[in-house]
């Protein structure tokens, strides 16, 4: 006789009650009239492989890490990179160039007019940045995947002579920035650090105060199509995955299509990166997967804005709604900002302050977990690169919910209640079903074997 399916419960509660707390296992049985709310899944309904979750290695979050203590420094990787004890970390993001978390601006190259890149290094990233992703690597124990994303070409690349304040790109330095790219991951790679992918240009619509650089649609397009795709396959570096945009969802579909309707730019490009920093447009993600099955959609920065907000289980709740919603219209991954911040939700050389999942008291050396850390673990922890997306609905509006088959057979089911109210659920599968509950404001993980 075939042994019943077992669910495995962790759970979170909002307020901290309860931290991916592991609930007794349950066998799996025939269920029994209508009952309570539901949530059915059938894993024999395939969708999208999964190639990870994380977050970024920033100069901010390099810069703080190393000023922890070496317990602390330790306590942080095994919280973010252990697959036994943490998170398990495997996608993850970096900037090339300084961003608005960096210690202020800096280029790789910055010698005006050297278009072969002469005077290219990295020494900027190797006092930091470097450091903290090789300690990453050793504690993981495997490669992740690692994409780079710009912010802003060097000052005398650009039509207005500074990194900040938006400009452009000029037109006679467009080979030297495609070239760029390859000498920055091969900098990388020969510190034994393995790049995976990377975005053409980070937000290419928003003129920041800080490090930005506007792109049109055709002109990312063109630059791909001409240049970055081109160069990236004579320096051997071909099997880069190049995502355009890397902005939010609500332009997403108007931007890749510029793309994706250039035969020559589109065999260069993957797929499309995407941010949160607008309304919620998940349809968007739905539309743009639906006229082009065959590219990618990747989450590839969120975070909350406005300070650290140390304590607060608001932002929690905020990352695993849009992690189920993105998700389930076909993202291939998701991607957190800044892996750790000071308590002021820095350092940021223009005073864009914003919180991260993992926060540090700088004065006392020691590391402030914050709910989101918990809320991303439910899904990074459960749901493994290779795993694919399989059919889950739900019966009850405040009922969020996705679900993953994994390589090794193991299926994950998360629901989210970020309603007032404690919510009795059935937990179906064409083998039978379990009784459970979803306190309020928690987050469920359930693992059916």
């Amino acid at each position: 006789m075939a042994r019943s399916p077992t669910v495995q419960l962790y759970r979170t509660i909002s307020g901290g009650k309860e931290f991916l707390k592991r609930h007794a296992a349950q066998a799996m049985r025939t269920p029994s009239g209508a009952g309570s709310p539901s949530v059915f899944v059938d894993s024999s309904r395939t969708y999208q492989e999964i190639e990870g979750f994380g977050g970024a290695f920033t100069e901010a979050a390099a810069y703080v890490f190393s000023g922890l203590p070496a317990a602390e420094r330790r306590r942080f990787l095994r919280a973010c990179f252990d697959t036994a004890r943490g998170n398990g970390y495997t996608l993850c993001r970096t900037h090339m160039n300084s961003c608005d978390f960096s210690l202020g601006n800096y280029a790789c190259a910055d010698t005006p007019g050297d278009m072969k890149l002469k005077s290219f290094s990295i020494a900027r990233e190797k006092k930091w940045i470097v450091p903290m992703m090789k300690a990453a690597l050793k504690t993981a124990g495997r490669p992740f995947k690692l994409f780079i994303s710009p912010w802003s070409p060097p000052a005398w690349m650009k039509t207005s002579g500074e990194m900040n304040h938006g400009g452009k790109l000029k037109p006679e330095c467009r080979a030297a920035w495609a070239l760029y790219y390859c000498r920055f991951i091969q900098a990388l790679e020969r510190e034994g650090i393995p790049v995976w992918g990377l975005t053409v240009q980070n937000e290419p619509e928003a003129s920041q105060t800080w490090d930005s650089c506007i792109w049109t649609a055709e002109e990312e397009r063109d630059f791909v199509r001409d240049h970055l795709g081109p160069t990236l396959k004579r320096e051997k570096l071909g099997r880069i995955k190049v995502m355009i945009w890397d902005h939010n969802r609500d332009r997403v579909f108007e931007r890749a299509r510029v793309a994706y309707e250039d035969p020559k730019a589109s065999r260069y490009i993957w797929g499309a990166g995407f941010h949160w920093y607008c309304g919620d447009f998940f349809d968007n993600l739905q539309a743009i997967h639906d006229a082009y099955p065959d590219k990618r959609l990747l989450f590839t920065e969120g975070c909350q804005e406005g300070g650290p907000h140390i304590g607060s289980w608001a932002p929690a709740e905020r990352y695993a709604r849009a992690m189920i919603h993105d998700l389930n219209r076909w993202a291939a991954g998701w991607v957190d900002w800044n892996m750790l911040l000071d308590e002021k939700g820095g350092p940021n050389h223009v005073g864009n302050f914003c919180s991260a999942p993992i926060l540090a008291d700088t004065a006392a050396g020691r590391l402030m977990i914050q709910g989101s850390y918990y809320y991303i673990g439910h899904f990074s922890r459960f749901i493994r690169p290779g795993a694919r997306r399989i059919l889950c609905a739900s019966t009850h509006d405040d009922l969020e919910t996705t679900a993953f088959l994994n390589p090794g057979g193991a299926c994950s089911v998360v629901i989210l209640n970020r309603s007032e109210n404690d919510i009795p659920v059935t937990l179906k599968t064409p083998m039978g079903a379990v009784q459970t509950a979803s306190p309020k404001h928690s987050i469920t993980t359930a693992v059916i074997t």
